[in-house]
């Protein structure tokens, strides 16, 4: 009897303990799977699986790559998942800002004729991703420059639509593992270099050159597709802004980045395009579906808003040329708008028209009283882009470019090292500009020597300086194949028309908040004193960490160059992010680029480079 107690009483605590542990394990479960990313952390942890560190000095353009057999142990996968869990393959080309299911989650209420749902809309920190983002299946290292202009990998953008439905329009061709981009256009079929000749010649411009022998440096592409338009203007000297939505034209600017182009997810919405005014040269419009009447002709002011004193707008588009009842409707009222607007046609030709913006405001002041659109007030400040609306007005010259009567600009290149007219707008002198220019120029060569073991001359093409200041950094690397993208605060001094004056290119962004463009798009990143930015603004660095390894491609490199003790914490995170330190090496206390704090604490130059790493998902594709 006492058995038998004894054996009921045993079955007891067993039943008991095997519930203990389902209870456990169900609680497990439900830690690690119940992440909003789908996949659970704790898996992909354990499947990362490293790829050779650096591809550096091989054979990228072939796609070959010596694996390292060795997956990652348990231990310091965990590390992994703890710190940065990798997020579902799904997600392996989210932005978190033009995240189209977030909007559609937040039920947020945006008008769709006005392009809204195209705007950045960046989720609360409570909801953004704390997760690395993987490349897709079969991803490798990007072809280098120059042949990237004409090819990409299949694996690293798998979207063939564009393919398929401008397969009239020489957009894109699938090649085998390949895409190849021919040049054509909705509108130029036979190539963008021979319709970008036509245009430089309709204006008359010496050996049907676009660039006016460096008179015309900087374009603004609306709706650029795939941006082969500016793809051929580079061989002129003429740097382009390709702009266009994250729309149903699937990955069109992911292509132009991986192709080594410059280019911006953006749209003529109901904000302000992130650009200064008087920034570009040249707009174009190639069959860019936008209506520019619309609003009052608001879209059509905007871009009179960023173009500069004498500025060419080209459009080719039906309305300029079509003989039917609806389109020579629309070219009547679109004449009637830009004329009020006191543009005047330059040349019109075959498909193409192509208007001027006047050089002073002598036309504004002659016309009649209650003309529309009207004036902007005396007292708006037309450089001011962050969250500000667009509005239906023109905006006039300041009395200095009136009287000037044009942009005042040095042709390119004597443009990037000449001071800037707008410099005397910030209090700075000739000489502050000068100088530091200088400094950075030796602050590059220094860099580049810290990386040399790493870095070719065709290593990095897309860079990034995510505190331009001036862009005296992207001047410095005039002598290399890159372009640069820099970057300014909205928070500080709005000197982005400083780096437009110098002929380069750039956007306004404040680093709290996740960037506009897609995942594995920039070879360089450049933070200068970034980290103690944001630090100061209370924002994550961990998040910003986040952000700049889905910027950053697979061995591309980080540049931070911030206070000590800011480098240091950013250390902690180096196995978590899959980063390997190339390079550190102290600031001469004093430098006049850096500020030393209150407590004599020394600034470092701190580089790294960012592993390729797989899913084990994406490596069963590879093998």
């Amino acid at each position: 009897m006492m058995r038998g107690r004894s054996d009921g009483g045993l079955k007891k605590r067993l039943i008991a303990s095997v519930c203990v542990v389902a209870l456990f394990v169900c609680f497990l479960f439900m830690y690690y799977g119940s992440s909003s990313q789908g996949a659970s952390a704790l898996e992909y942890g354990r499947s990362l699986r490293k790829l050779g560190s650096s591809y550096l000095g091989g054979d990228d353009d072939n796609g070959d790559t010596k694996q390292d057999d060795s997956v990652t142990n348990a231990e310091d996968s965990l590390v992994v998942a703890k710190s940065f869990p990798v997020c579902d393959d799904r997600h392996s080309e989210i932005i978190p800002c033009l995240d189209r299911n977030f909007i559609y989650q937040m039920r947020l209420k945006l008008d769709l004729s006005l392009m809204e749902h195209y705007e950045r809309h960046c989720p609360p920190p409570e909801r953004r991703f704390n997760c690395l983002i993987p490349p897709p299946n079969g991803y490798k290292v990007p072809i280098k420059w120059p042949k990237s202009r004409d090819e990409v990998w299949k694996a690293n953008i798998p979207h063939t639509h564009l393919a398929k439905e401008k397969s009239d329009q020489n957009w894109m061709v699938e090649k085998g593992e390949k895409i190849s981009f021919p040049g054509g256009g909705t509108h130029f079929h036979y190539g963008a270099d021979k319709y970008i000749a036509s245009i430089a010649n309709m204006l008359n411009f010496s050996n049907d050159v676009l660039n006016d022998e460096g008179r015309l440096r900087t374009v603004l592409d609306v709706g650029c597709g795939v941006a082969s338009f500016g793809a051929y203007l580079l061989a002129s000297d003429i740097l382009t802004m390709s702009l266009a939505p994250n729309d149903v034209h699937q990955n069109q600017i992911q292509f132009a980045l991986e192709r080594g182009i410059p280019a911006y997810l953006g749209v003529l919405g109901t904000k302000r395009l992130p650009y200064p005014s008087r920034s570009f040269e040249l707009a174009h419009c190639s069959r860019c579906r936008i209506d520019w009447l619309q609003r009052d002709g608001l879209l059509l002011l905007e871009l009179d808003r960023v173009l500069r004193p004498g500025g060419y707008f080209a459009y080719s588009s039906p309305e300029a040329y079509a003989q039917d009842e609806e389109n020579l409707k629309i070219w009547k009222e679109m004449s009637a708008l830009v004329e009020r607007m006191c543009w005047r046609i330059a040349v019109k030709r075959n498909q193409t028209v192509v208007w001027q913006k006047p050089l002073s405001n002598d036309c504004y002041l002659e016309r009649e009283p209650g003309t529309q659109p009207p004036l902007c007030r005396s007292d708006a400040d037309p450089d001011a882009v962050a969250g500000v609306a667009m509005e239906a007005c023109i905006t006039p010259y300041s009395k200095h470019d009136h009287k000037t009567k044009g942009s005042g600009l040095a042709p390119w290149p004597a443009r990037l090292t000449s001071s800037p007219p707008r410099l005397a707008d910030f209090g700075y002198s000739t000489d502050m500009f000068e100088k530091d220019t200088e400094l950075w120029k030796q602050q590059v060569d220094s860099y580049w020597n810290l990386m040399s073991s790493k870095v070719k001359s065709n290593t990095v093409r897309n860079i990034m300086d995510m505190k331009a200041h001036m862009g005296s950094f992207a001047a410095a690397l005039k002598d290399k194949d890159v372009w640069v993208m820099n970057v300014v605060s909205p928070d500080g001094p709005n000197t982005l028309k400083l780096i437009y004056d110098r002929g380069l290119i750039g956007t306004n962004h404040n680093w709290c908040e996740a960037f506009s463009t897609y995942p594995r798009t920039y070879d360089l990143l450049h933070a200068w004193s970034v980290f103690s930015d944001i630090k100061s603004k209370g924002c994550s660095a961990e998040d910003l960490l986040i952000e700049m390894d889905r910027i950053l491609r697979p061995t591309g490199f980080v540049i931070i160059r911030d206070k000590q003790s800011v480098v240091e914490s950013i250390k902690k995170y180096l196995q978590a992010l899959h980063w390997e330190t190339v390079a550190s090496e102290k600031v001469n206390t004093g430098s006049e680029l850096d500020q030393d704090s209150e407590d004599g604490e020394n600034n470092v130059v701190f580089i790294v480079q960012k592993k390729l790493w797989l899913t084990s998902e994406s490596l069963r594709d590879t093998e």
